[in-house]
């Protein structure tokens, strides 16, 4: 007999549990994985970490399909999607607690940004970049 995937049940689950123990649930997210919608650029190797606590996000739903919120970033308010199999763990910012879940899927490869971008010349490549600095008188 086949039976459902049980990542939705313990997300939920451990969520519920982390907040009962007034700690903050935060979510490691697979951003790369298939209709995953969130702010690319909070993504760091291929990977997203999204607080999905009550005074962080609005409208949170968990549901076997994956989880879904109203969140703020950089001040931006922005609607995020994770399916279920693109959360690879859920635990307690305060001390670490939760579960991580095993994956078979490799992280993918980020998009390749360069077919929006234009090229840059030679003679910027090689332009070492200048601190900005000023002197301060006291």
């Amino acid at each position: 007999m086949t039976m459902t995937s049980h990542r939705p049940y313990m997300i939920r689950a451990l969520n519920e549990w982390i907040l009962e123990n007034n700690c903050t649930p935060y979510i490691l997210v697979n951003a790369y994985a298939n209709d995953v919608q969130v702010p690319q650029n909070f993504v760091k190797d291929g990977q997203i970490i999204l607080n999905i606590s009550p005074v962080a996000v609005q409208n949170l739903a968990i549901s076997n399909d994956g989880i879904e919120f109203n969140g703020r970033f950089g001040g931006i308010p922005t609607r995020v999607s994770v399916p279920t199999h693109a959360v690879l763990g859920i635990y307690a910012k305060e001390n670490g607690q939760g579960m991580i879940f095993d994956t078979d899927d490799p992280i993918p490869e980020p998009p390749d940004p360069g077919s929006d971008k234009k090229p840059e010349k030679d003679s910027e490549k090689s332009k070492p970049s200048r601190p900005d600095l000023r002197i301060v008188k006291s």
